[in-house]
């Protein structure tokens, strides 16, 4: 539990950093524009969004995770349900995915 309070926290000061890029549409440009150097979906994303994002992330060779609800991604970034978030700055990328590997035990 303490993991996550840490993981939501670091999303949002990315978020007030502006280093964070969130919905479907502008999360798929900052993949496609290769400005996207993590994303997560969240788990209770459906399955279409989830998948094309997957699919996304291999492509474009972006680490993708899949953890926290819709509610838990937008209440840490100051904002109503999302589904996905892009982490675009290298630092909060780097510290954010450290947090999530330690979460899911990888």
């Amino acid at each position: 539990m303490k993991m996550y309070k840490r993981l939501f926290s670091m999303l949002s000061l990315s978020q007030k950093a502006g280093k964070i890029r969130s919905g479907e549409f502008m999360c798929e440009n900052s993949i496609k524009n290769k400005e996207a150097l993590l994303v997560i979906v969240a788990e209770d994303a459906s399955e279409n969004t989830a998948q094309s994002f997957r699919q996304q992330c291999e492509y474009y060779q972006v680490p993708f995770y899949q953890i926290g609800t819709k509610e838990e991604l937008g209440r840490s970034i100051g904002k109503e349900y999302r589904a996905s978030l892009a982490i675009v700055d290298p630092n909060f990328a780097n510290r954010i995915e450290q947090l999530l590997q330690d979460i899911l035990g990888s």
